[in-house]
């Protein structure tokens, strides 16, 4: 499928500085065509509250079309030929659908929690991955979900109360304060650039610069280390981001693995999901090899958002290589 151009994007210069980062890292012109193009709109049956199957076939009965998001069942894109109005459907208002990006389904699905688990969504608003850990638990075990914004809580506590969860609790602080927990996994969907976001957010062109990115790279693994800190041994990780930088990805992952000896990097598939190869070597910095193993997924790999996932296992012994 091709996309559809932003009207008015063919008059939109990229700094000089990111063209020649871009250039390096991936296919220019198909990176900024997909960037520049609207983002397809998808969306999440809510298995606490609806059947997969019937939920289709009620929204497709109003004119709507669904087709499968191949990584994910509970997954569709959604389109109409007259509207665009997703959130105004009735299966939306019940909670029985959650409108969200198609690659934002991915940390979820990589962490795996499950029914009974001792789960921390770290960075957890407005709600999109919570939500989604919610069902994949049935709503037993517990859902911690945190974030560092007082304004953030309130769309994630309505968000988690319209889908149903009653596993969960809201806590508000920096994932950096949390201490001497003991989780069986944790999403950390750090706070990014967003650069892998630009189709849904154009002004991420506008403020890029490498400073910024510097800087939050900083506090990515601030957050990372800590999260690892949490973990119970035999516990696992998933950092995420929906960013396209190195530094915030490949980065903050070879630095969890050259902090912690017993933190071993986990490699996944998911049927149906397009990836490139991740950045093994960026600004003379070689990455610890185990970084072979991320998921990296530029827009133009299966027409979605850009995104960065990996998967981290805290092992038992920590002299474990």
């Amino acid at each position: 499928m091709t996309p559809t151009p932003i009207p008015g994007t063919e008059k939109i210069e990229f700094k000089p500085a990111f063209i020649e980062r871009y250039s390096a890292l991936t296919d220019w012109e198909p990176f900024k065509k997909y960037s520049l193009s609207f983002l397809r709109r998808s969306i999440r049956v809510n298995t606490l509250k609806a059947n997969i199957t019937e939920t289709k076939k009620s929204i497709e009965a109003k004119g709507w079309k669904l087709e499968q998001i191949p990584w994910c069942k509970e997954g569709f894109w959604i389109s109409h030929p007259d509207r665009k109005d997703v959130g105004n459907l009735w299966e939306h208002h019940l909670g029985q659908i959650y409108v969200q990006e198609a690659a934002s389904m991915i940390p979820p699905l990589v962490l795996q929690p499950k029914a009974g688990d001792i789960v921390l969504d770290m960075c957890a608003a407005p709600g999109s991955k919570a939500t989604q850990m919610a069902a994949m638990m049935e709503n037993k075990g517990l859902l911690v979900t945190n974030d560092y914004k007082g304004m953030r809580i309130q769309s994630l506590g309505i968000n988690l109360q319209k889908s149903g969860s009653t596993n969960s609790i809201i806590s508000l602080m920096s994932g950096t304060k949390f201490k001497d927990f003991q989780f069986d996994k944790i999403l950390v969907d750090a706070p990014c650039s967003g650069t892998g976001t630009i189709r849904k957010s154009l002004k991420t062109i506008r403020i890029w610069n490498p400073g910024m990115i510097k800087k939050i790279a900083k506090e990515q693994k601030r957050l990372a280390v800590n999260a690892f800190n949490n973990l119970k041994p035999g516990g696992t990780m998933v950092y995420s981001t929906c960013s396209l930088e190195p530094e915030e990805n490949e980065g903050v992952v070879d630095h969890i693995l050259e902090t912690f000896p017993n933190a071993e990097v986990e490699k996944v598939t998911l049927p149906g999901l397009k990836l490139c190869e991740p950045v093994l070597e960026f600004e003379k910095k070689k990455y610890n090899p185990q970084v072979k193993h991320v998921l990296r997924i530029w827009p133009q790999d299966n027409d979605t958002e850009g995104f960065f996932v990996c998967k981290i296992k805290k092992l038992q012994n920590e002299q474990s290589e």
